[in-house]
């Protein structure tokens, strides 16, 4: 099964179809993205140029299967479609975080969280402390919180 992201001009994904790979091929018997596209555009009355295919195996730029991944990340509903990277990116979870093309992900402007202590990770598996970095925007730094006070 191949899965097609319906985008908006504004390249934002409003829907994600799945399309058996027969309805892909070209008269060689090669799956083509345009031959999926031009099938998506007869039948659902959408441009044929705002169907873009998506993989469901991939996510952060790595393939769960270990295959070749394919543009960043699986598309979801308000994802927005990047042609320059080809790369469909999820909702931006903060106004300062920034673009990991290589990895296809959002991150903090001054990078990922913090590791654990040993004594914190040693503390969460007594489950007398729940320890997590979140992200404060306002500071701009991970703060850490016991979620179990």
């Amino acid at each position: 099964m191949a899965h097609f992201a319906k985008i908006t001009e504004n390249n934002e994904v409003i829907q994600v179809l799945t399309l058996d790979n027969s309805n892909m091929l070209n008269t060689d018997g090669i799956e083509t993205e345009s031959i999926g596209q031009q099938y998506l555009q007869k039948h659902n009355h959408w441009p044929s140029n705002l169907w873009i295919q998506t993989s469901y195996n991939t996510s952060g730029n790595q393939h769960k299967l270990g295959g070749t991944p394919f543009r960043g990340n699986y598309a979801g509903i308000g994802y927005i479609w990047d042609s320059e990277n080809q790369i469909f990116w999820p909702p931006k979870p903060y106004a300062s975080w920034v673009k990991n093309i290589s990895e296809a992900r959002w991150q903090s402007p001054i990078g990922d969280e913090p590791a654990l202590t040993a004594e914190q990770i040693s503390q969460r598996e007594a489950n007398t402390h729940f320890w997590i970095y979140f992200w404060n925007e306002e500071n701009q730094t991970w703060d850490l919180t016991n979620t179990k006070e």
